[in-house]
């Protein structure tokens, strides 16, 4: 992963990152995040990945049902945000729409991807803090404006 601090102005910072080859997004964002100290953000992201697991959000369930895509394709879109979690590290919460060889769409939460040539977001920072908070209730955690 290589990144680059492209604008600082008012308590915002804009970054732009690039995958390599071989990393997993989640994990690498989630990484990126903790390191540059970024609790409030919003990103998106194009690139492409080897294969991934989306998951789309069952609440009588309480939790994701994971779509595996095991397959090449394209990021035809991605968009999401940070936000501190109850254990007081960012947290994020990523959706996409990934592109496959057939012109069909798979799409949902991003779970976990291996990037395959690259994957290029950008992340712009808030310059408040947005905190996420369990909602035991529901399944899920959610930005929390109150708190």
């Amino acid at each position: 992963m290589k990144s680059r601090l492209v604008n600082e102005a008012s308590g915002q910072r804009t970054f732009v990152v690039v995958l390599d080859p071989g990393e997993e997004a989640f994990a690498t964002l989630t990484a990126f995040a903790i390191d540059q100290g970024v609790d409030s953000a919003s990103l998106t992201a194009i690139g492409a990945f080897e294969r991934a697991i989306v998951g789309w959000f069952d609440p009588n369930a309480k939790t994701y049902r994971k779509i595996p895509i095991d397959e090449q394709c394209e990021v035809l879109s991605a968009i999401g945000d940070v936000a501190l979690g109850d254990d007081g590290k960012p947290s994020l919460h990523v959706h996409t729409v990934l592109g496959l060889s057939d012109g069909t769409t798979r799409g949902g939460h991003l779970l976990e991807a291996m990037v395959r040539p690259t994957l290029e977001v950008t992340l712009v920072e808030a310059p408040g803090h947005l905190r996420r908070s369990r909602r035991p209730e529901l399944g899920v955690a959610l930005i929390d404006l109150d708190g």
